[in-house]
């Protein structure tokens, strides 16, 4: 991917998303397959919101039987499965358990019966699936000595069993989101990161694009499109906001939400579920229970998602250490055997969420359904449109219909979508064990069985133009000093091929180095050292590119 600001400034499009985060790559990325010129821009790094606070969890809908909303149930096992098609080697399932108590709606009986109504509704969850090992299982419930042996320390009394179903986890969402970008890009797709859009280019009611800065350098640029899709999550507001009183602005409450990286893996295999009664007062998620999970992930255990209330500019949000302190004594309350304490914690992941406003009734929760607004409705603006999605999950479906809208819009018959059956950039492998058999088993310089392995499963079919930096320089294929498994070579395709403009791009979401946290010092130096010989950064800037990504690891960023 190359940031060219000029070809931005100097074309056309058919549609310019704003906001980079999982929906707006996937619109990025619809629009482009179906044959619409398209730009992208983000503010900040892409995926480096909302996108970049997740618990890794692809979800099937097993929840939504409580409602009893089987659209959304087959909307999310679809969506499970066309991820693990296009995305094989950053998708995979992984089991769950919940334990049972008595007989009532926690009972085994119950929940034998959601389980085969999951199965039911999901019956054609295999169909388009290949790969043997993608093969999402039967939901099964276990007895109560099984589940004492694979959930260590789970509450005994009243146990009566458990209840296991197969949803699936993300190896890397954000390599994952960077490859949605890349497949955009090979389609046409006009892509760049740290680009603020700060006001809007009209002509009467019609809205012709928009103007930018460029945050690095401080240029300014006006981008055209005859319509513009306003992705921004949390900051959809403050986007209208630069039309002043001409667009309506759609009410999105927001809630903090926050998971926990251990330091230490507590259940290894299997993600559990725990349910909370811990009270809150000032909870915005007004329930008498809620619902936490503990998963295996890269070795350690992802513990999430709590809430807390929030007002205020989206720019301004900031996890205090009484929001984790809550958090820890939560985990500590309904499950003592994890004893976590803040020494445990090596990352927290924080993002802003959507919530329902209920104030009438008192109960205010988290939003459910994603929200499209076609602005020439009401109030008469042409050729702008603003989302705001839910849920990770789905945000390819939303993109295809916000996609379909745009097509519309353009006075034209929407052609069909081909996101679900197009692998994602890297996503070319049919059987990822045998992929990873035949190609591990390739002698690649000194690499390692190891460092192949996390190439692959990073990179898909894609991982061999990584190698090509080693190729040109040997020392490429050596670990970045004080990381475990990440090469420099990532380091410089990174900033070459994926547009990494500062050392929190590569840290964070080009490689997996600060995925579980700090990776200290020499890692960090090592790899400004590396950018500083790329894009030319003195001694000054290395310190502040170091320092600021430090900061990113403590629990007031």
């Amino acid at each position: 991917m190359k940031r060219d600001l000029v070809g931005l400034s100097e074309n056309e499009y058919d549609v310019l998303v704003i906001g980079a985060g999982i929906h707006g790559a996937w619109i990025a990325l619809d629009a482009s397959l179906r044959g619409l010129s398209v730009a992208i821009v983000d503010k900040g790094d892409f995926g480096s919101a909302t996108s970049s606070n997740t618990m890794k969890i692809i979800h099937g809908g097993l929840r939504y039987l409580q409602q009893a909303d089987f659209y959304r149930m087959r909307q999310s096992i679809r969506e499970r499965s066309i991820l693990m098609g296009v995305a094989p080697h950053l998708v995979h399932p992984l089991p769950f358990l919940i334990p049972t108590y008595g007989h009532s709606v926690y009972g085994r009986e119950v929940m034998s019966l959601a389980l085969a109504l999951n199965d039911l509704i999901g019956f054609d969850r295999n169909r388009m699936i290949k790969d043997p090992k993608k093969q999402i299982p039967r939901g099964r419930v276990i007895s109560r000595e099984e589940c004492l042996r694979l959930f260590p320390g789970v509450d005994e009394r009243g146990l009566t069993g458990g209840a296991i179903w197969y949803d699936c986890q993300m190896y890397n969402s954000e390599r994952l989101l960077i490859s949605i970008l890349r497949s955009a890009e090979e389609k046409g797709a006009q892509v760049a990161n740290y680009v603020e859009v700060v006001g809007f280019l009209s002509y009467g009611n019609r809205i012709q694009g928009v103007r930018a800065i460029d945050r690095l350098g401080g240029e300014r640029l006006d981008i055209r499109a005859r319509v513009v899709v306003n992705t921004s999550g949390p900051w959809v507001g403050c986007v209208l906001n630069l039309l002043g009183c001409k667009a309506k602005k759609p009410k999105v409450f927001l809630s903090k939400a926050i998971n926990l990286v251990l330091n230490r893996q507590i259940i290894p295999d299997y993600g559990v579920g725990l349910r909370s009664r811990f009270k809150n007062s000032n909870s915005l998620i007004n329930r008498k229970a809620r619902l936490l999970f503990i998963t295996p992930w890269r070795n350690r255990s992802l513990i999430g998602t709590v809430y807390s209330p929030y007002e205020g500019s989206p720019d301004g949000l900031n996890i205090s250490e009484e929001d984790v302190k809550g958090f820890v004594n939560e985990i500590n309350e309904v499950y003592p055997y994890a004893s976590v304490s803040l020494k445990d914690i090596s990352f927290i992941h924080r993002g802003l969420v959507p919530v329902d406003d209920r104030s009438g009734s008192g109960d205010i929760r988290l939003a459910e359904r994603y929200r499209i607004w076609d602005h020439a409705r009401g109030e008469g603006i042409e050729g702008l449109v603003s989302v705001v999605g839910v849920k990770y999950t789905t945000a390819r479906a939303v993109a295809k219909e916000v996609t379909d809208l745009v097509f519309r819009k353009l006075g034209k018959t929407p052609p069909g979508c081909l996101t679900a059956l197009t692998p994602i950039y890297g996503g070319c492998i049919e059987d990822l064990g045998e992929f990873l058999s035949r190609e591990t088993g390739k002698k690649v310089g000194f690499l390692s069985q190891e460092i192949m392995r996390h190439l692959i499963y990073n990179y898909g079919s894609k991982y061999d133009q990584v190698l090509k930096y080693i190729n040109d320089n040997p020392d490429m294929a050596n670990t970045v000093e004080g990381a475990l498994d990440t090469i420099k070579a990532e380091v410089v395709y990174g900033i070459r091929e994926e547009m990494a403009q500062k050392l929190s791009d590569v840290v964070f979401r080009r490689t997996g180095i600060g995925s579980v946290g700090n990776p200290g010092d020499k890692a960090l130096e090592s790899c400004a050292l590396i950018m500083a010989r790329e894009l030319n950064w003195g001694k000054e800037r290395i310190c502040r590119e170091i320092e600021e990504t430090k900061k990113c690891f403590s629990i007031g960023c």
